[in-house]
């Protein structure tokens, strides 16, 4: 099989987040900067890997497919810090996520061990400051979804749904760890001109944050490396709306 290009993620440094994001709609920043924005190490950023161990299957997958695991928690964060709510479904409508919109899903919380890491709530805080630095506002709602995608079966889909939107106001993709794959190339298209970029997250706890309502994403599947040793991808996904959680409104 030929080799497939594998582009650099654009990484920015971290004092031009801010302004690359109001600029293209979307920016990546490499771990290191991640955790200066968190106001964490990396140890305590590894130390929330091992929850990504233990994810149920996810049952709702359309396509038939056994090669989605994951858990799903909420919060609503305000200046006076992260606070969870009780466990709720994930709703989506079709216009957002032809494939599973209008489904009620529900999925077991991120895991007790997790949540009591220093760096579960800092990631969340962090991030919910710079949407604010964006969109200010009183309140987001957030969405955490932990995701594990295997080649079990040979191919693993990261978003099976295609290019798309996920109808809430900002949304950070971290790259937690990649095993014995390829492909799951990251694209971003802008959603109202011809421009995408086209790159490889690789790097555990890079990270890429969007303003939904400019950009489309997607990840391509994964494949393994060695048919005999399957391999998976796990990724951190924090989704931001100011109005309310997705459906409730």
């Amino acid at each position: 099989m030929p080799p497939v290009a594998v582009f650099t993620p654009p990484a920015v440094a971290l004092a031009d987040l801010d302004g690359t994001l109001r600029e293209r709609g979307y920016a990546v920043l490499a771990a290191a900067d991640v955790a200066a924005l968190a106001g964490v190490d990396a140890q305590a950023l590894a130390a929330l890997v091992p929850g990504w161990d233990d994810l149920p299957p996810d049952h709702y997958l359309k396509d038939g497919g056994r090669y989605r695991r994951r858990r799903h928690s909420c919060y609503v964060v305000t200046a006076a810090g992260v606070q969870p709510v009780p466990q709720r479904r994930h709703w989506q409508p079709v216009e957002y996520n032809a494939l599973h919109g209008g489904m009620e899903r529900w999925f077991e919380p991120v895991g007790p061990t997790t949540v009591a890491q220093p760096a579960w709530a800092a990631l969340i805080r962090a991030l919910a400051q710079a949407c604010w630095r964006q969109a200010p506002g009183p309140r987001w709602h957030v969405e955490a979804h932990q995701f594990r995608i295997d080649t079990t079966d040979g191919v693993g889909r990261p978003t099976p749904e295609g290019a798309h939107r996920d109808g809430v106001d900002f949304v950070a993709v971290f790259l937690v760890g990649r095993q014995a794959i390829r492909g799951g190339e990251t694209r971003v298209f802008a959603a109202q001109r011809r421009e995408g970029e086209r790159f490889t997250l690789s790097e555990p706890w890079s990270l890429l944050l969007m303003e939904d309502a400019r950009v489309i994403h997607e990840s391509t599947p994964i494949l393994p490396l060695d048919p005999a040793r399957p391999g998976h991808r796990d990724t951190l996904v924090l989704t931001f709306r100011a109005a309310a959680f997705l459906g409730d409104d």
